[in-house]
């Protein structure tokens, strides 16, 4: 379903989150939190750091970055088991962009990215979930992939 019409950044590059990208990974996701208006304390950047750097932990980490070396985005995924299908497929826990750079086609590419991921790991899909009101996420999301008409819970223990 990817628009072959959409624009596509050339000067970027994506690749697996590293050690020496700390400071730029911690400052992209606070700006994720805040976006989202989540709090965002040391605690848990070091949490999410330290899941992404332990081969044991399921959560893995994409990065962009620009030609200059910046980082301009980030995408945190892992695989899900699906029961009723007997297999895995891949869900994506986080994408921002740093808004500076939105536009560019920096999230498509972190998508696509993580498809091929998902080609070479056999998951069967790839699913995430985004606010109902973050208008501009979605029409990329609309471009790329499928809405489901599953609902989404919480409960809080």
């Amino acid at each position: 379903m990817t628009n072959a019409s959409a624009p596509k950044t050339t000067d970027i590059k994506v690749r697996r989150v590293s050690p020496e990208d700390a400071a730029a990974w911690r400052a992209l996701y606070r700006g994720y939190a805040k976006f989202y208006k989540r709090e965002m304390t040391d605690a848990i950047l070091d949490q999410n750091w330290a899941w992404l750097h332990d081969p044991a932990h399921p959560l893995e980490g994409l990065v962009v970055v620009a030609s200059d070396g910046e980082l301009v985005g980030l995408a945190n995924y892992r695989p899900q088991p699906k029961p009723l299908q007997g297999n895995y497929a891949g869900f994506l826990d986080d994408l921002f962009v740093n808004p500076g750079q939105r536009g560019r086609g920096v999230g498509r590419q972190l998508i696509e990215h993580l498809a091929t991921i998902a080609r070479e790991r056999g998951w069967s899909s790839v699913r995430w979930i985004t606010a109902a009101d973050n208008a501009t996420a979605r029409r990329l999301y609309d471009d790329v992939a499928v809405a489901t008409h599953w609902v989404t819970y919480e409960l809080n223990p």
